[in-house]
């Protein structure tokens, strides 16, 4: 029995999986990085400088404490989308873009691990 659906072979999703796998890790040890550096940013050793600069300084690391957050959420995000794409190698999807139905470039997926869309799709938005 034939199954006629477009999708990448098992050989070609183990790959995958490898890659995924290892960008996962990275993205962890970048997202943990990125936390500990929030913590550490109210600590930052400014203690003893000149109350004159201390206005400067604290808007300054309310900014920075900002940006630390939204980096902390833009990374989870980016793992969580890693962690799915893991879930679509299991079911045999990954690489299939969810509008047209076609494979996904492996090109764009090696730059890309997470994407859903072929670059036809995303140029169709």
């Amino acid at each position: 029995m034939s199954d006629n659906r477009v999708r990448y072979s098992d050989a070609d999703l183990a790959e995958f999986k490898t890659l995924v796998q290892e960008k996962i890790v990275k993205a962890q040890e970048q997202f943990d990085l990125i936390e500990a550096a929030y913590r550490n940013d109210s600590d930052n050793g400014t203690n003893d400088t000149s109350p004159t600069f201390k206005a400067f300084d604290e808007g300054s690391e309310v900014m920075s404490k900002e940006t630390s957050s939204q980096l902390a959420i833009r990374q989870e995000k980016f793992i969580r989308d890693l962690k799915n794409a893991l879930i679509r190698i299991e079911n045999k999807t990954y690489g299939v873009c969810r509008v047209t139905g076609k494979l996904i470039n492996p090109e764009r997926l090696k730059l890309v691990p997470h994407a859903t869309l072929s670059i036809e799709a995303k140029n169709m938005q």
